[in-house]
């Protein structure tokens, strides 16, 4: 067991990031078994089409509304107990609402507001944990450890929660809550088992916007991490108008009924782990400038592929490759900003990322609804493909940023 361990997260990563690991794994198999159990809640309780669409943007709401708030706290406080904190607020929340749902005395409203609570705790909790992985591994592993972290979410947030939760629900409504409750709990205990190098400067006098704003000018400032948030912001507006009726696509454009659309998530996850398994080989072969330039062609060509083609296999093909894709886009983009990130700044320059991510998503979701409204399912993939080709053109160049800093990084990991 000790030899499996050491290949899938070597010695030189250190025990810290072993418990940090382990910690992540937990959590986001929690996070996995409440993507399906959410949903069926919310619609064991109402048929309201509307109170459905509310219980996701409750959701997405949290980081654009405290994710630069988040970032602030966490280049103020201790990292590792504000973790603990966050978690073991959710942990409460997850309890109550499964005890509630036990009792049946759940009602919608309730229901509401616990998904708000616990989507405003994750994103103080992820702000917090994402600026440990540069603060316990050297930066030379930081590709290394940021892929294992992102391995632990494809497989257990996406290939075994959501199929745990309906398993877990369908025994059960109050399971899959109290089981999360259990997951996020061993999250915060793993954690508390880190040690951090001392990362606190003097206590800051200053208003919680002084430091918001200081983090932002950072982002405007720094090419290469400005470039990133940048993409992040602009393909996850393209994506998220494409992805917005997924469900749609697939039933009217490819045929496919509920295992089929089911499917789609599971090629996408396994494409990730094909992404997972081949990141060292890939990297040590490509640079990361070069990594991200191939995937903003790949996402491209995808909208293209999938507002083209009216079979199911190809398709499925397609979402496969967009798996692969969207692992090593993640991973790298990730390490490039810790790599260039001092660490007094990690908080809220992730957090101005966190914003780019989920902002891009909800404007992306409402041109994709409108556009499928007025001109069919496949709309919002052209315009898609059009506004990702378009933007490809005109950020190219600047991605000599990364690669600058790419460059820069490398002597002085060596």
């Amino acid at each position: 067991m000790s030899r499996i361990v050491d290949v899938v997260v070597p010695r030189r990563l250190g025990t810290g990031f072993r418990w940090l690991l382990a910690s992540s794994w937990s959590s986001n198999l929690g996070d996995g078994i409440v993507i399906a159990a959410g949903p069926l809640l919310v619609a064991s309780r109402t048929e309201d089409a509307f109170l459905v669409a509310l219980a996701a943007l409750l959701q997405w709401l949290p980081p654009l509304l405290f994710g630069l708030w988040a970032g602030a706290l966490t280049d103020r406080l201790d990292r590792r107990r504000l973790v603990i904190l966050v978690d073991s607020l959710r942990t409460l929340v997850l309890l109550l609402l499964a005890a509630a749902v036990a009792l049946d005395t759940a009602p919608i409203v309730l229901i509401l507001v616990a998904m708000f609570l616990l989507g405003t705790a994750e994103t103080f909790a992820d702000n917090a944990s994402s600026t440990l992985v540069p603060m316990l591994v050297q930066r030379d592993d930081l590709a290394l450890a940021n892929s294992r972290i992102q391995a632990g979410f494809v497989t257990v947030n996406q290939l075994i929660g959501p199929p745990l939760g309906a398993f877990l629900f369908a025994v059960g409504q109050a399971w899959p809550f109290a089981t999360e409750a259990v997951l996020v709990a061993a999250g915060a205990v793993l954690v508390s088992r880190i040690s951090l190098p001392p990362h606190l400067s003097e206590p800051r006098t200053t208003h919680l916007r002084h430091d918001i704003a200081e983090g932002v000018r950072w982002v405007r400032h720094h090419a290469a991490v400005r470039t990133l948030v940048l993409t992040i912001l602009i393909f996850n507006v393209t994506f998220g108008a494409a992805w917005s009726v997924l469900v749609l696509y697939a039933r009217e454009q490819l045929g496919l009924g509920a295992i089929g659309f089911g499917l789609i998530t599971t090629v996408g996850a396994v494409g990730g782990l094909v992404g997972t398994v081949s990141y060292g080989w890939i990297t040590r072969r490509v640079s990361l400038a070069n990594l991200m330039r191939i995937g903003l062609i790949v996402e491209t060509l995808t909208h293209l592929a999938l507002a083209l083609t009216t079979t199911a296999w190809f398709a499925l093909v397609v979402f496969f490759v967009f798996g692969a894709h969207a692992f090593v886009w993640g991973t790298t983009s990730v390490t490039i900003r810790q790599r260039a990130v001092p660490t007094e700044l990690q908080g809220r320059v992730g957090s101005v990322n966190l914003v780019g991510v989920f902002g891009g998503l909800v404007v992306g979701a409402g041109i994709g609804g409108l556009l499928a409204q007025r001109y069919g399912v496949t709309a919002p993939f052209w315009f898609a493909f059009v506004g990702s080709a378009i933007f490809v053109v005109l950020i190219w160049h600047q991605l000599r940023y990364v690669a600058h800093t790419d460059e820069l990084d490398a002597p002085a990991a060596s």
